[in-house]
């Protein structure tokens, strides 16, 4: 097995840094011990409407918190000592599909012959215009901004801390550190300026996240920064190209469930694997029953996410969802089963 990635092991990228427990049992079956890392243990909920009101649940099934700088680079060297070849720095800019192979031409000049390619290169990139992906010609207004930070804030808590055209996240990770990150609009953006004047004048008109950038330590120089961050529905073949993770379906950050749903996609999609190299499935029958695994698994979840996000953003209508689900603890509840798995 070759894995090809663009930078170089360790690095950061925007995200929640907040995986549902849902993934251990899988992750134990593979020898990893996730407890090696130290991460946060996360277990209580709160979400706050603009103006800071709030309300708090605890997490059925919990979850920890550890930074895909520390994560990735875990994985990477676990893959390594497993055989798989891995080129970092390199990037495949081409793709094509001929005679039931691929060919990919790689960043570095060089080409690489194949039977199998899996995307996983997350939420969007220049290999979904070439394969002429429908998600792709369609412009998203969504800003992703994120940092580490140092914080006086509970360990076992995620918060959730909404603001107009947008929320923001913050969960402990490892090293007594925070992930602090959040989803706005290139409007909101636009209007003032610059990244810090948005936090200053809209941001933090919430109590909650003012108080943040008033007393938190801010670890990054500047943040991590992507734009174009897509929800549309997508598929998980396209061109023979199996896709899993964000490149598959992104849920809404709102939901806080990516990672998870990342894991359990390429556990699906490797037990198809294994059938297709056992000889027992055509590379049509595998397409068509990872497409099926697929949609049975994830579908419901990344639709409902959808709506949820669809909610929120807009300060009169959040501040009266916070005040009808503070007295509907049941409604809190299921909904975050809608949007979280079980264990696989």
């Amino acid at each position: 097995m070759v894995l090809f990635e663009k930078k170089s092991f360790p690095f950061h990228k925007v995200c929640g840094e907040y995986i549902s427990n849902e993934v251990l049992p899988f992750l134990e079956s593979l020898g990893i011990d996730i407890a090696e890392l130290q991460p946060a243990r996360i277990n209580q909920f709160l979400l706050t409407s603009p103006t800071g009101n709030a309300l708090s649940a605890p997490l059925d099934l919990g979850g920890f918190g550890i930074s895909r700088y520390t994560l990735d680079n875990y994985l990477a060297n676990k893959a390594k000592k497993a055989g798989v070849k891995i080129y970092e720095q390199t990037a495949v800019q081409h793709l094509q599909f001929n005679q039931d192979k691929f060919l990919l031409q790689l960043s570095n000049g060089q080409h690489y012959e194949t039977d199998l390619v899996i995307g996983s290169y997350g939420k969007r990139t220049n290999l979904d215009r070439q394969l002429n992906r429908r998600f792709f010609t369609k412009s998203s207004p969504y800003v992703g901004v994120k940092y580490h930070i140092k914080y006086n804030f509970p360990k076992d808590l995620i918060a959730l801390h909404n603001f107009k055209d947008g929320y923001a996240g913050i969960s402990a990770i490892e090293e007594d550190k925070y992930c602090f990150c959040y989803l706005t609009t290139r409007a909101n953006l636009k209007a003032a300026g610059s990244i810090k004047n948005m936090e200053t004048q809209i941001l933090a008109q919430n109590p909650y996240l003012k108080a943040i950038f008033k007393e938190a330590q801010f670890l990054y120089l500047q943040p991590e920064v992507i734009n174009e961050i897509s929800f549309a529905p997508k598929s998980c073949v396209e061109n023979h190209v199996l896709l899993c993770g964000d490149a598959a379906g992104l849920i809404t950050p709102l939901c806080g469930n990516g990672m998870a749903m990342a894991m359990h996609s390429g556990k699906i999609l490797t037990d198809h694997l294994i059938k297709f190299v056992a000889g027992e499935y055509s590379r049509s029958q595998l397409e068509l029953a990872y497409t099926k695994s697929w949609e049975q698994s994830f579908a419901t979840r990344l639709w409902v996410g959808r709506m949820v996000q669809s909610m929120f953003g807009r300060p009169m209508l959040t501040e009266l969802l916070v005040s009808t689900f503070k007295h509907l603890p049941a409604g809190v509840r299921l909904l975050m089963q809608q949007t979280h798995g079980r264990p696989f």
